[in-house]
């Protein structure tokens, strides 16, 4: 008897509580797993454009340095166009450099393919992707345009620990954002300091 005993209480089941708190765990945990994958996805959308707006910063960046370094341009002139320097002033549009080389100053023209044709949207930079065929330079490839991107260039004086402003050095940062339909909007912002000197 006391034998029959031991063995039903080794063959005990789960109670009802035990299994609902042990649905509600697992729940918990595989909509954790969906939310990470959602985010995960979201985030592989707006990788073309992170790299884009990425490099675009980049580029204006090491413009601005390279004018400098090779006295393109002089340092007075690395300044927005309201302290009277060469830099326009707010979000601008991704045109491509005039004549003094720089991108984001007054004279910006209109964007030109490979091809020679000029980019739609008003000439805004756009990019020549591959195709279907997944081959770049064949009749299939695709155009894609920057129109949704911006670029800020900020130019500011640098202050001495005397209050005094530093002649010889200025702040400068750039920032590209873009916005895509159904995500918000993000930028890529690069900061750094130009002297006078080289």
């Amino acid at each position: 008897m006391m034998q029959a005993q031991a063995t039903r209480k080794s063959e005990q089941g789960f109670t009802l509580i035990e299994t609902m708190i042990a649905m509600v765990v697992m729940t918990v945990g595989m909509l954790a797993i969906i939310a990470v994958f959602g985010t995960a996805i979201a985030n592989t959308q707006s990788a073309q454009e992170d790299l884009i707006a990425r490099q675009k910063t980049l580029e204006a960046m090491e413009s601005i340095y390279t004018a400098r370094n090779s006295q393109q341009i002089p340092f007075s002139a690395i300044a927005n166009v309201a302290n009277g320097g060469n830099f326009k002033g707010g979000a601008q549009s991704l045109l491509c450099a005039g004549p003094d080389g720089l991108v984001g100053t007054t004279d910006d023209v209109s964007c030109t393919t490979t091809a020679g044709a000029t980019c739609p949207n008003g000439g805004v930079e756009c990019m020549v992707l591959p195709g279907p065929d997944g081959v770049l330079g064949t009749a299939d490839d695709v155009i894609m345009s920057l129109s949704n991107f911006k670029r800020t260039i900020t130019i500011n004086q640098v202050l001495l620990p005397s209050g005094a402003v530093n002649q010889n050095m200025v702040a400068v940062t750039v920032s590209v954002s873009y916005s895509q339909a159904g995500l918000p909007s993000r930028t890529y912002t690069a900061n750094g300091l130009i002297s006078s000197y080289h």
